[in-house]
This record gives structure tokens, C-alpha cells and sequence, in this order.
């Protein structure tokens, strides 16, 4: 959790491979905690063609039948299921508005929101950017995408940066 925190979350993504990846693991934590997906997470690479969206786009349910028996990945139907129901989403995003980054990123005006934390107990589960990119989302078609899901996954591809006051990683990127 320490490398993650240090290297990677709260860094501003704008690759639409990590977002559609970082999309899924989060979803993928619904119910768990992010240190079990955490742990899973090259095993969900493998196993889903390395974040590709348009192989994933044409999984089959025998292909889904198939991902349901890897113990490398949390082995839900409706999260699996939710992966390709998203990637064909995504496909139909891409085609709308040229990039899933463009669209995911507009939720915040292209830029990171920046946020004057103190204590874990001032960071919140959602906001207005989340609670609309959720509602969006489920229009367009997305799966396991409701506002707390969105709200994780905005901070962990840098579309907030919740990092406390104190945090070294505020510090140097403030």
C-alpha cells in the first residue's frame, strides 16, 4: 500500500488503457478491500488482455464463463459481466468524444481538483464531480460506476488529489 500511495495514486492519468484499468479494479473492490484487488492486479492484467477494451468489447459468455474459474481475479459474474459491458461502453465513448480520458477528464474541467485535507476524517466518500460522473456512467451504459466508486477512482488516477496537508506528495506537488 505504501509503494501504491507513494508512486502511483493520485498521480493525474490521462492514458485510457490505466483509466479503463483503474475504472474496473475499483469496481472490482466493491464489497472488499483495495489491498485484496491490489493484490489480484497482474492477475486481472492477464487475464483481461492487458486492459485492452476492444478485445474485451468481444468477450463471448464462454469467455466470461472461463475468467469465472481464474482465482487470480475476484470471481463475481456481475463483475466480470461489468468489464465487458464497460469496455463496449467505453468503444462507444471513444467514438463520441475521441479519447475515454477526454470524457472521464471533463467531469473536472480537465484539471485536478485540489483539496485542502487535514485528517483522513476530512476526506469524503463522494462529491458533486463523482456523483455526476456516476449518473453519466449508468446512462451511457457502465457498470459497478456508483458515486463512491467514481470518487475512489478519480483520486486514484489524480482527478482529485486528496492527499492530507502534511503528505509529502501534497507537499511536492502543491
Amino acid at each position: 500500500m505504501i509503494a501504491y500511495h507513494d508512486d502511483e495514486w493520485g498521480r493525474p492519468s490521462h492514458d485510457d488503457r490505466h483509466l479503463f484499468e483503474m475504472l474496473i479494479l475499483e469496481g472490482a473492490q466493491a464489497g472488499l478491500s483495495w489491498m485484496t484487488v491490489l493484490r489480484k492486479r497482474e492477475n486481472y492484467r492477464a487475464a483481461f488482455d492487458g486492459f485492452d477494451v476492444d478485445r474485451i468489447a468481444r468477450y463471448t459468455p464462454a469467455r466470461v464463463d472461463k475468467l469465472l474459474q481464474n482465482p487470480g481475479i475476484v470471481r463475481n459474474r456481475a463483475k466480470v459481466e461489468a468489464t465487458v459491458a464497460n469496455a463496449r461502453a467505453v468503444r462507444k465513448v471513444r467514438d463520441e468524444f475521441g479519447s475515454l480520458e477526454r470524457y472521464l477528464w471533463s467531469f473536472t474541467g480537465g484539471k485536478t481538483i485540489v483539496s485542502q485535507r487535514k485528517a483522513m476524517d476530512d476526506v469524503p466518500a463522494t462529491s458533486a464531480e463523482s456523483d455526476a460522473m456516476s449518473k453519466a456512467l449508468k446512462a451511457r451504459g457502465f457498470k459497478f460506476v456508483g458515486s463512491t466508486i467514481c470518487y475512489a477512482f478519480m483520486q486514484a488516477t489524480g482527478m482529485v488529489d486528496d492527499h492530507l496537508d502534511h503528505c509529502f506528495r501534497r507537499r511536492r506537488r502543491a
